[in-house]
């Protein structure tokens, strides 16, 4: 219920924001946005990755040593499960259905007064693009995270450590 409830409001925002920003955007603004939200999935795809594939003992050292974001890393590894599943599932499949959406968008711009193939054939090559785009970031995003976990959680650790959040290291 939780991951359902967080997943309305992430959708809502998220939504909202590619909303007002594409409103009365041309195409090349319409552009930026659909890439901001296929790296936007990306580097939360990373995130979640890095979460699942990395270990608290590098951290414990940082975090005795009061190392900003260090006990945060630790919490988002020994929550690996909650964390892989909003990065990866909730705010992934968001940013795919905005970039869907932005797509369809951009294809009406484009193909304004234009014949029937037109826009067949844009619409085939802006799917292309956003698939190819969303699903080859992925892949060498999760290449890269595996292989620098302990970096990517870290620069996580630090970003979570200025927002103002309760994380319970306990266990």
């Amino acid at each position: 219920m939780t991951i359902m409830a967080v997943s309305f409001v992430l959708s809502v925002v998220m939504s909202y924001i590619s909303n007002e920003a594409l409103n009365s955007a041309g195409t090349v603004l319409s552009f930026v946005v659909l890439f901001f939200f296929i790296g936007l999935g990306i580097v939360f795809d990373m995130i979640g990755v890095a979460a699942t594939s990395g270990t608290e003992k590098e951290f414990h050292s940082m975090a005795a040593h009061k190392v900003r974001g260090a006990r945060e890393a630790v919490w988002m590894v020994r929550n690996a499960e909650k964390v892989s599943s909003i990065c990866n599932d909730v705010v992934g499949d968001i940013c795919g259905i905005i970039s869907g959406a932005t797509g369809a968008l951009i294809v009406t711009h484009i193909t304004a007064g234009t014949d029937g193939a037109t826009k067949v054939l844009v619409s085939l090559l802006i799917t292309g693009l956003i698939s190819a785009g969303t699903i080859g970031g992925k892949a060498a995003g999760k290449g890269i995270a595996v292989a620098a976990s302990g970096k990517v959680l870290a620069l996580c650790g630090r970003v979570l450590s200025v927002l103002p959040l309760k994380l319970d290291n306990k266990r």
